[in-house]
């Protein structure tokens, strides 16, 4: 038979027993619940770290280009002239947006003289040179600028766009002046005959690559020119303006060079103006 003092002992051992279980479930649901706990918190930590990096990535987009995030945004160069041995003829007025419309058109009002002279620029064609001449205009750079050359013979251009072509008379160094930055030709007309007929407005340069600046030509008689200049917009309005100048004749001053002389009719661009994009 059992003793008294042997089932006390094991009911004693028996209570140990049920006590170390308890304790050992209530470990086993401690550890538990941290791992569940710890994992939530990794992953908060991961979500707020994408969360993060989204955002950071998105605002240094945003900031490089301008605030347009849209698909049809152009990447353009606009290259600055050195300030060193700058002539005075430059007329600084900072750099255009590296980010411009890649569709849509605009109105360009040329408000001169003797009258309006409107044209309609294809921003799908001229992206970097439309987003340079909205800058310029929008700066006031060709406000109150005489066109400086007139040519009758050859080709039938008359060009304009030089800043420091301004107040009475003429100069040597007329036809010299021009942006504190160049860029790169765009919309050649190298399968076009002629290249530059009546109605084209086109830009003028040093006839290097990536030369353009400001100073730009009317086409009022089809022009055989070499296909290296790039064809801003067609004139839409003011053709007459043009012819009437044209009619004038020139003073030769730059026969012996680039050909034609200046206008003896003079005409100066009081305002230039730039329409916002449409239709982009």
């Amino acid at each position: 038979m059992t003793s008294t003092r042997d089932r006390q002992r094991a009911a004693a051992r028996a209570k140990l027993e049920r006590e170390m279980a308890e304790r050992a479930g209530k470990a086993r649901k401690r550890r538990q619940t941290q791992a569940i706990v710890g994992a939530a918190a990794v992953l908060v930590l991961v979500v707020a770290g994408t969360v993060w990096l989204a955002t950071s990535l998105g605002g240094d987009d945003d900031e490089q280009t301008g605030g347009t995030t849209t698909a049809d945004a152009v990447q353009c160069a606009y290259t600055e002239v050195p300030k060193e041995g700058r002539p005075p003829q430059i007329k600084d007025v900072g750099l255009p947006p590296t980010q411009q419309a890649g569709k849509g058109s605009q109105t360009m009002t040329i408000d001169t003289n003797l009258g309006p002279i409107t044209a309609k620029i294809d921003r799908a064609a001229v992206p970097c040179t439309a987003g340079s001449f909205t800058h310029l205009a929008s700066k006031g750079f060709f406000d109150n600028t005489k066109c400086h050359r007139l040519v009758t013979e050859g080709i039938k251009v008359l060009q304009c766009g030089d800043p420091s072509a301004t107040g009475k008379g003429w100069r040597d160094t007329d036809g010299t002046g021009g942006p504190s930055y160049n860029l790169a030709e765009e919309n050649l007309p190298t399968n076009k005959r002629p290249p530059y007929p009546e109605g084209v407005i086109a830009m003028a340069n040093s006839g290097q690559p990536g030369s353009t600046g400001s100073q730009f030509f009317i086409v009022y008689g089809d022009s055989p020119l070499d296909p290296n200049y790039t064809v801003l917009g067609t004139i839409t309005g003011g053709m007459d303006v043009v012819k009437q100048v044209a009619a004038a004749g020139d003073d030769g001053a730059f026969a012996k060079q680039a050909g034609g002389g200046h206008p003896k009719k003079e005409i100066t661009m009081t305002k230039v103006t730039m329409s916002p994009v449409e239709g982009g």
